[in-house]
């Protein structure tokens, strides 16, 4: 059954990790994101809210990159014990019937995420916000990065350590797998996600049929699945907006377009858990960035204008 609209048992859980991702500083993400009240704003809407402790800073053995190879992983190890972590903990608070909300970090993350959940949701449904589609393995990667790859590893495409996780593998099937907001995609990912038939609304499928329509569509996608979670990726939105992330596309999702699209979310009463991740605050001086992650992850868990 889908989690109903009204008041919820929420985790907020913080993942100070950014090995995933090509450039350093998303590990602040989630302290940046808590700094703007979210707890307080949370409990305001009349939800029950706790902040668990943060997960250990998983570090490489070497910082230094991985190049020996031509597709080689970077800071395998690492993100695989940051996500063997992360899916134990996700996996007992949906086991304690919590709502988790997950604060990154990068987006291998979601690897982590995907795993645990999937542990209690066997037709788990995910929407995969973000201007790219992660759908990248060691063989297609143009750069190695982790971050990039996470949906492949959800779907059971990748190394063995992140693929099995928890056992089970895949995680989650192409055809309960709804992107939005994609504008930038490897030649790789394309072929994949015509392959596996995977739903992606890119922003010109939103120019077109405009936010609603798309999430309209999305729901009829996700329809028949035990459990929908939402991986919102901050680039999802225009540079213009978010200015505060380490992977900017030009030409995103509006302000309005992404809180009317986390308020239909919260009005379908369908979304069992959520994350949102890839927020630097090292690369803007305010927290505009982490002020808008805030007020996104607010609308999805109810809070309107009126």
């Amino acid at each position: 059954m889908y989690a109903s609209a009204h008041s919820k048992k929420i985790t907020l859980l913080p993942v100070p990790f950014d090995w995933g991702a090509g450039r350093r500083g998303a590990k602040d993400g989630p302290e940046a994101i808590l700094r703007t009240g979210l707890e307080r704003k949370l409990r305001l809407l009349r939800h029950e809210v706790e902040t668990a402790p943060a997960l250990p800073e998983f570090k490489p053995l070497s910082s230094a990159d991985a190049r020996a190879a031509p597709h080689a992983l970077k800071h395998l190890d690492a993100v695989a014990d940051m996500n063997e972590a992360l899916a134990l903990q996700v996996s007992a608070l949906v086991g304690q019937r919590r709502f988790p909300i997950i604060l990154g970090g990068d987006h291998s993350i979601a690897i982590g995420t995907i795993a645990g959940l999937s542990a209690h949701y066997k037709q788990l449904g995910v929407l995969w916000f973000d201007a790219h589609s992660d759908l990248n393995t060691a063989d297609t990667s143009p750069s190695g990065n982790l971050h990039g790859m996470s949906l492949a590893v959800s779907l059971g495409l990748g190394h063995d350590r992140l693929v099995k996780l928890l056992g089970r593998c895949p995680k989650v099937l192409p055809e309960h797998i709804v992107i939005v907001g994609a504008r930038d995609l490897d030649e790789g990912e394309k072929q994949l996600i015509r392959q596996l038939g995977i739903r992606c609304f890119t922003m010109q499928d939103i120019d077109r049929y405009g936010i609603g329509k798309v999430l309209e569509e999305a729901a009829r996608q996700l329809q028949g699945t035990d459990g929908v979670h939402v991986s919102f990726d901050i680039d999802s939105v225009d540079p213009n907006e978010a200015p505060g992330t380490g992977t900017p596309v030009p030409g995103g999702m509006s302000y309005r377009e992404a809180h009317y699209a986390m308020e239909l979310l919260q009005e379908s009463g369908m979304v069992t858990s959520a994350e949102l991740v890839e927020v630097n605050p090292s690369l803007e001086p305010g927290q505009r960035t982490s002020r808008l992650a805030s007020g996104l992850l607010l609308s999805l868990l109810g809070e309107t204008i009126l």
